[in-house]
């Protein structure tokens, strides 16, 4: 039994616990309170640092500037980024939504350079900020990632980029710059990523550019780089990919990339490089994707090739490359899925058994003077592009096509194939189909049936006759040329459905009647050649609608009355008018007043 006194001491200990809890709860909550309560707002010069920057932009479809109002610049402002603890903005972040138009116009603001604690910086395809790269983004020495991408940036690129020794990302791609690549940039060794490409930069690769150890990814396609591949690129042991793609450079391909053992992807087409293959090239170990068309190198194929065991890709088109093709080819490469040898010395004389016999996707064996006839594929299921244009093969097309259920491209053009075209049992999936300059015949009026995906036919140069086919509203065809062939009768007012036609190439055959006053309705339509036929009547004043229309061709009809006195029509050459029955007005002599 308790005693009152004890009781009384036991009542107050419970009350006091709870008055200590409450404390206890009060105090936290107070703390919580405390922490909302002084988190610190946007600073204010990067505030005005931003304010500066929206000022220069002049028009922003994208809306993202639109949420740039109110005094703290890290609570909704889209695309900033601030630190929690200062206040201070770490990250601004503007890229145009996908799969739109949007832009922003305007200047990028040196204003930028004032956000002293920036780590990233991305501006990413806004198309229309154009102007210099500022100087004061120097200033940035924080800076992480720099991604000015996509803009219509000019000038040169700043050497004094070259103090952003935090700067580990750098792509710069997809503008105006010119002038040569500043040697500073190779004091940034932390550099793990440089993309400088689609620009017009001049000038061979710095020396110093040997001082980036840590780069992974180095891209500068499409520019106008020259001098010889530097040979420091192959101390580069973390690089897993290489661009040097449509430039100028020349000399031989170094020895040295063949230690870039790290290297998924190296591609060095388009240039102006001679000699061989290394044979070392098989210590790529890791490359998937090799790329070495469009240049001048020369002799056999290294043998070596064919132990490239995780090439799936390999281009070697538009060179001089002769000789028989190596063992190492045909016994190797188990993961190779593409591949191009078109447009060199090659003598295949038949498509390589080893070649019908994979499992490919893509197959471009262009100008390789195979001859005989087309022997099917092993694995026809596979195949989704084929080029073997520009070749001998003779005979007919026949069940080549058979069970090729997602072909997508092909191109058998320019060689002395005989089929009649109306019996071909083309695939569904087909985008491209090109069989031009051969001696192909019969009727084209059922060519399109069933082939909706269709966006590119050309049959020209061949023997078909036949009238035209009707045209319905699934084809998504953009280019159609069927001239120089034996067609006949009329142009279907239905070819107005082909809303999507970019390029038509009627010129050459035997069509007659009228120009369909419906073809107005094309208003995708950049060329147009109707010449050498047996047109009458006028040229339809509907024409006046085909505003995007670059190239036209109306000569050798017998067309008649006043041309279309508006541009483009009234521009043309009078050559694109010429012997026709009586057509008048500019740029031919004026219309007899009657």
């Amino acid at each position: 039994m308790f005693t009152s006194h004890e009781m009384k001491a036991s009542a107050i200990l419970k009350v006091s616990l709870i008055f200590a809890c409450i404390a206890v709860f009060s105090s936290q909550a107070v703390s919580l309170s405390g922490d909302e309560e002084v988190s610190p707002p946007c600073s204010a010069v990067d505030r005005a640092a931003l304010l500066s920057f929206k000022s220069s932009i002049l028009e922003d479809t994208t809306g993202i500037l639109s949420s740039w109002t109110g005094a703290d610049c890290c609570g909704a402002w889209e695309g900033i980024t601030c630190n929690p603890t200062t206040g201070r903005v770490t990250t601004l972040q503007l890229q145009r939504p996908l799969n739109g138009d949007a832009f922003m116009k305007g200047n990028l603001s040196p204003s930028l350079g004032n956000l002293q604690f920036l780590e990233v910086m991305i501006i990413s395809g806004m198309k229309k900020i154009s102007g210099k790269i500022p100087e004061s983004f120097s200033r940035l020495n924080h800076l992480i990632q720099l991604y000015l991408e996509d803009c219509m940036l000019e000038g040169s690129i700043p050497s004094s980029l070259g103090r952003l020794t935090s700067l580990k990302y750098l792509s710069l791609s997809g503008n105006l710059l010119t002038g040569q690549l500043p040697p500073s940039l190779g004091s940034i060794k932390g550099l793990v990523q440089i993309n400088l490409s689609k620009n017009r930069l001049v000038g061979a690769i710095p020396s110093t550019f040997g001082n980036l150890r840590s780069l992974e990814y180095l891209d500068m396609n499409t520019n106008m780089l020259s001098g010889v591949i530097p040979t420091f690129i192959g101390q580069y042991q973390n690089l897993s990919g290489l661009d040097l793609s449509y430039n100028q450079f020349s000399g031989e391909i170094p020895n040295s990339l063949c230690s870039l053992s790290k290297a998924r992807s190296i591609s060095l087409n388009n240039n102006k490089l001679i000699g061989k293959i290394p044979t070392q090239i098989d210590r790529l170990k890791s490359l998937t994707t090799l790329s070495l068309s469009a240049n001048l190198l020369n002799g056999l194929l290294p043998d070596s090739l064919g132990r490239l065991q995780k090439l799936w890709s390999l281009n070697l088109a538009r060179n001089g490359f002769s000789g028989p093709l190596p063992k190492g080819l045909q016994n190797g490469l188990p993961s190779l899925i593409s591949l191009d040898l078109s447009y060199n010395k090659f003598h295949l004389g038949t498509i390589p058994n080893w070649i019908r016999s994979r499992k490919l996707v893509d197959i471009r064996l262009a100008g390789c003077n195979i001859r005989g006839s087309l022997e099917p594929f092993v694995s026809p299921d596979s195949m989704g592009s084929i080029d073997l244009s520009v070749n001998y093969l003779t005979g007919e097309i026949g069940g080549f096509f058979k069970n090729m259920t997602i072909l997508s491209e092909i191109n058998l053009s320019s060689n002395m194939l005989t089929s009649d075209i109306s019996k071909l049992l083309l695939p569904n999936s087909l985008g491209t189909l090109d069989l031009h300059s051969n001696q192909l015949h019969g009727s084209v009026s059922g060519l399109l049936q069933d082939l909706n995906m269709l966006s590119v036919l050309d049959i020209s140069s061949n023997r078909i006759r036949g009238a035209m086919p009707e045209f319905n509203d699934g084809l998504r065809l953009k280019l159609l040329n069927l001239s120089n062939n034996r067609i006949a009768g009329q142009i279907p007012s239905s070819i107005s459905k082909l809303r999507n036609l970019q390029k038509i190439d009627l010129s050459r055959n035997h069509i007659n009647g009228v120009i369909p006053p419906s073809m107005g309705q094309m208003n995708k339509l950049e060329w147009l050649d109707l010449s050498r036929n047996r047109l009458r009547g006028s040229i339809p004043y509907t024409f006046t609608k085909l505003l995007k229309v670059k190239h036209l061709n109306l000569r050798a009809n017998s067309l008649c009355g006043e041309i279309p006195q508006s541009r483009p029509f009234n521009i043309f050459p009078a050559a694109a008018y010429g012997q026709n029955l009586c057509l008048c007005g500019k740029p031919l002599a004026p219309c007899k007043k009657s």
